[in-house]
């Protein structure tokens, strides 16, 4: 059983759920980074290792967000990214997975090889990829598309929230909360002060703040932002966290009605850089210093420039006596065997310029 419905048992029957992970993911020490940065508490939530085949933070959300649609008898999903999403590929993997069609609807972003990468694995996992230059654009053809697969498949798609941060996909990292907590109890690591996580769609940093909140923790979330600060703020994180508590409350009403005040609420804004998707300096030298030290890869668009935040915090503040937490929010499993047989001409051709085109310059 799940630790949010251990805590809350009601829930089991009353919330759509299906098991797509592998957890608890480890929470681990970072010494030689720690000692890099000057952190002696160092600690890291291994969420880059939630699934066998794809990791990362997406896969918390879809056990909701897709238990949901299989609950209702839907044949196909819909979700929506840039071109390189982690998002849509994780969606058309484990949609795959429980007999499910995706489709992803996707915006042009600068390049990058992880851009490649996911294109070519959703590809395989037999996404149906379409891309559109802006927003408007995005939403006129979203209705198109909508309309034909029900006029094709009798039914509407089920449209997932970008980032899979709906109400329902946000539960995921209450859930987390809880399970952070049993490994708490557990001993494998003291009560964190803070907790450092990106900030995109805010699914995983809402559902966090809520799930500690809910387990009693004292944990502050520190949220770095990583998209443009009109879809990821103050306002909007509260809105997600009040659906969020409100949900909750109405399937359990043991589940308590929590309140989220400005005070709860920590954003980081000055390491996304000059638009989404585009890498900094501070972000690559983060990802380097993670790789030199412990090994473990980040990447430019979200967990670089989160720890680019912690890195930042710890040369201005004193942290030495903190217990920090980075929570990895990336997928880590190599995609290199399954993809390398994939010709990138077989994708839609509005795709192809990510192959032929150059990767922006600071994506070593």
């Amino acid at each position: 059983m799940i630790p949010l419905f251990e805590h809350y048992p009601l829930l089991e029957d009353k919330l759509p759920y299906v098991p797509l992970g592998e957890f608890p993911t480890p929470v681990e020490k970072l010494d030689r980074l720690g000692g890099d940065i000057g952190v002696d508490h160092l600690y890291i939530k291994r969420d880059d290792l939630s699934g066998k085949v794809y990791g990362g933070n997406k896969i918390r959300k879809l056990e909701f967000v897709l238990g949901h649609a299989l609950r209702t008898g839907v044949k196909e999903v819909l979700a929506f990214g840039f071109a390189g999403s982690n998002h849509a590929l994780a969606t058309a993997i484990y949609a795959q997975r429980v007999g499910l069609r995706s489709i992803s609807m996707l915006m042009p972003q600068p390049n990058a090889h992880y851009v490649r990468r996911n294109l070519l694995m959703s590809h395989y996992c037999g996404a149906e990829l379409h891309q559109h230059r802006n927003v408007p654009f995005l939403a006129g053809a979203t209705f198109y598309q909508l309309l034909r697969h029900k006029l094709r498949n009798g039914r509407f798609p089920q449209i997932i929230s970008p980032g899979g941060s709906s109400t329902l996909g946000t539960i995921g990292y209450v859930n987390a909360a809880f399970e952070l907590k049993r490994q708490i109890m557990a001993g494998e690591i003291p009560e964190p002060d803070r907790i450092y996580v990106a900030l995109g769609s805010m699914g995983t940093a809402v559902g966090l703040i809520l799930g500690l909140k809910a387990a009693n923790l004292k944990s502050r979330v520190i949220s770095v932002r990583v998209v443009d600060e009109r879809y990821a703020n103050v306002r909007k994180m509260g809105k997600l966290f009040r659906k969020a508590t409100s949900f909750l409350n109405s399937r359990d009403p043991s589940v308590p009605k929590l309140k989220l005040s400005e005070e709860d609420i920590d954003i980081r804004h000055g390491f996304f850089g000059r638009r989404y998707a585009l890498f900094t300096e501070e972000g690559m030298d983060a990802v380097a210093r993670m790789e030199k030290n412990e090994g473990i890869k980040l990447e430019g668009t979200y967990t670089g420039k989160a720890f680019a935040g912690l890195i930042d915090d710890a040369e201005k503040q004193d942290l030495g006596d903190k217990v920090i937490l980075f929570w990895n929010t990336y997928n880590s499993r190599d995609l290199t065997d399954v993809i390398a047989t994939i010709d990138y001409r077989q994708l839609p051709q509005c795709f192809h310029r990510y192959f032929e085109q150059e990767v922006q310059p600071l994506d070593r």
